[in-house]
C-alpha cells in the first residue's frame, strides 16, 4: 500500500508541474534505503527485520507543498491513507560504490557481499544506508530479468 501511495502521487505531481507550465518529466524508479540496528549484520540479516524508506526522485519544480496537496488528494480518491505519510525530502548520498545485481531480489546476498569486499579492497568502509534502485517491474518481468542497482554509501576506512 505504501509502494501504491508513492507511485500515485508521484503521478499526480507529474501532472500537476506539467499543469503549472513546468517541464514534463517522467515517473522515475522506486529506490529503497535499507537499514538494521547493526549494519555489521546487514548482508546476512533477514530482509523482514530492515528497517525501509522508498522513494522516488523528484524534479526540482516540485515543493512540500505541492506533494501534501498531491498526497491528500490520493489518499481521499484513490482511498490510500498510506499517502498522508508522504513526504519530500532532499537526499545527498555522497561517495558510494554500486553494483548492478541481475535477477531476484531474493538472491541479492552474493552480490551484496561482493561489493562489501570490494568497498574493504578499495579502503573504504560501508557507511550509512544500503540503497536499492529497482529497474524493473517485479510485476511484468521474470525474477531472473530484475535489474537492481546496488549501492552503499562509503567513507575512507
Amino acid at each position: 500500500a505504501a509502494l501504491q501511495a508513492l507511485y500515485s502521487v508521484s503521478y499526480a505531481l507529474t501532472f500537476a508541474v506539467k499543469h503549472a507550465g513546468g517541464p514534463t518529466h517522467r515517473v522515475g524508479p522506486p529506490e529503497g534505503l535499507w537499514s538494521v540496528a547493526d549494519m555489521a549484520g546487514f548482508e546476512t540479516a533477514d530482509k523482514a527485520e530492515w528497517d525501509w524508506t522508498m522513494m522516488i526522485r523528484q524534479p526540482d519544480e516540485v515543493t512540500p507543498a505541492l506533494v501534501a496537496r498531491a498526497a491528500l488528494g490520493v489518499a481521499e480518491s484513490a482511498h490510500l491513507p498510506e499517502a498522508r505519510d508522504l513526504r519530500l525530502e532532499r537526499f545527498a548520498e555522497g561517495r558510494a560504490a554500486q553494483v548492478l545485481h541481475l535477477g531476484s531480489y531474493a538472491d541479492e546476498r552474493p552480490t551484496i557481499e561482493a561489493l562489501h569486499g570490494f568497498i574493504a579492497a578499495q579502503g573504504y568502509a560501508s557507511r550509512g544506508r544500503h540503497h536499492e534502485i529497482y529497474l524493473g517491474d517485479p510485476r511484468r518481468s521474470a525474477p531472473e530479468r530484475l535489474k537492481t542497482i546496488i549501492r552503499q554509501p562509503v567513507c575512507p576506512a
